[in-house]
């Protein structure tokens, strides 16, 4: 049998080494905490302008503003998930082809996110329906700065499934054509000859970070464009601004949640170790994640974690380097979660098409996703999914301030997940594994 350190590719050691065709973004210190003094900087002012002579004349100068922050942000999403997605694809498939691990590893990564989507899909309306929004939420996020797109009956939506004119299905941001142009690329990509297949990976890593570049210098702007953008949501809204934001904090963390506790069912199901054992091992790891809020940064105490847990070094090196760079485990459920918050704000009627586009898109925008600032990742995952459902994304423009708080169960969650799956993969491929 062939070492296991022989089809581990550089990518997916412990301490990956940086290739061609990695994505390498830079390094963005993004003012969240100036971005979150804006929001609250917004909300005051237009509680204090509401009603008044000037409010009007203060909303001609907010609101023009807000809105071209917006479109600026809206700009990048076409290419960079294109770009991500490309390359996504191509690290999948080389991983792939490294051995019976990787495969398991995959296998492992693609259903925790299915089923992860598929949750999400029925129990985020299920819990807006037990809890709704504050009646007074509805003005929050009202004003639409991008019309919703028509989802078509089942018939028109199969064969919209593949547009003849790639470049007219980008003008009218009709992601779900576009997802499968780009899937379908990238496989073939794959596929080419290994010099032609290097130029492309590199082509498209190159306009993802080119990309990336742009959204950092928007979201730089960002105190100026949320605190504009507030001001409005303030003055329509009021005190029921403030209620909006809190109730959808809870509510989409409520998915993230989920998550977390499934990780130390995957644990105890697939990995064999008891949820006090396994939770007491992993309480560093997630110490650092809280305060981080980085995968990559939890990495050193996610390998320790598994070293007291007992799983084979050789797993463990393997997996968790991998599931860093390709598996956000509780992404899917969050993101489609915030699309569906916003589609019932905004009074997009939700139907199963609906749902089975943002779900579609929410799992294979997954593929893409690559250590980035909560912020920007916000931006490049949710994005795909509203405009698949049809769902105005204005909204997210303030909704993006108050990220660092789901962030915090987003890491979290994912770096419990990391560790499970690694215990689960080193069970299944013959690591002796003590209940």
């Amino acid at each position: 049998m062939p070492s296991l350190a022989a089809n581990v590719t550089p990518a997916m050691t412990a301490r990956p080494s940086q290739t061609d065709t990695d994505i390498a973004p830079p390094v963005l210190k993004l003012p969240a905490g100036l971005t979150f003094a804006g929001l609250v900087g917004g909300i005051v002012l237009g509680l204090l302008l509401a009603g008044t002579a000037t409010e009007e004349l203060v909303l001609q100068v907010a609101e023009p503003v807000g809105s071209l922050w917006l479109r600026a942000l809206q700009m990048t999403i076409i290419p960079l998930v294109a770009a991500l997605l490309v390359v996504g694809i191509g690290k999948m498939v080389a991983t792939a082809r490294a051995g019976a691990m990787a495969k398991t590893t995959l296998v492992g990564i693609f259903s925790i996110l299915a089923a992860g989507t598929i949750f999400a899909a029925f129990a985020m309306p299920a819990l807006l329906a037990l809890f709704p929004v504050p009646i007074e939420a509805g003005q929050v996020l009202a004003a639409e700065t991008v019309e919703p797109q028509q989802v078509p009956g089942l018939g028109d939506f199969l064969t919209s499934l593949v547009s003849p004119n790639i470049i007219a299905a980008a003008a009218e941001t009709q992601m779900l054509p576009l997802i499968i142009f780009f899937g379908a690329l990238g496989f073939a990509i794959a596929r080419l000859p290994e010099a032609q297949r290097a130029q492309m990976a590199g082509f498209f890593a190159a306009l993802a970070d080119a990309m990336l570049v742009i959204v950092g210098w928007v979201l730089w702007l960002a105190p100026v464009g949320v605190f504009a953008l507030a001001i409005g949501m303030a003055a329509r809204a009021g005190a029921g601004a403030i209620a909006a934001l809190g109730h959808y904090i809870l509510t989409v963390s409520a998915m993230g949640f989920v998550v977390f506790v499934a990780a130390y069912v995957v644990a105890w199901a697939g990995a064999g170790f008891s949820p006090l054992r396994f939770g007491r091992a992993i309480v560093p790891a997630q110490a650092v994640a809280l305060s981080t809020q980085s995968s990559l940064a939890s990495l050193p105490p996610m390998l320790e974690s598994c070293r007291r847990l007992g799983i084979r070094a050789a797993a463990a090196d393997f997996v968790l380097p991998l599931a860093v760079a390709i598996f956000r485990a509780t992404s899917p459920a969050m993101n489609l979660a915030v699309a569906i918050y916003v589609a019932v704000l905004t009074g997009v009627e939700l139907t199963p098409g609906v749902l089975a586009a943002g779900a579609a898109v929410a799992l294979v925008t997954t593929i893409g996703s690559v250590s980035l600032p909560g912020s920007v990742s916000f931006v490049t995952s949710i994005g795909p999914i509203a405009l698949a459902m049809g769902v105005p994304i204005g909204p997210l423009a303030l909704l993006v301030a108050v990220e660092m708080i789901p962030d915090l169960m987003r890491t979290v969650g994912n770096v419990t997940m990391n560790v499970a799956l690694a215990g689960t993969v080193d069970r299944r491929t013959g690591g002796a594994v003590e209940a």
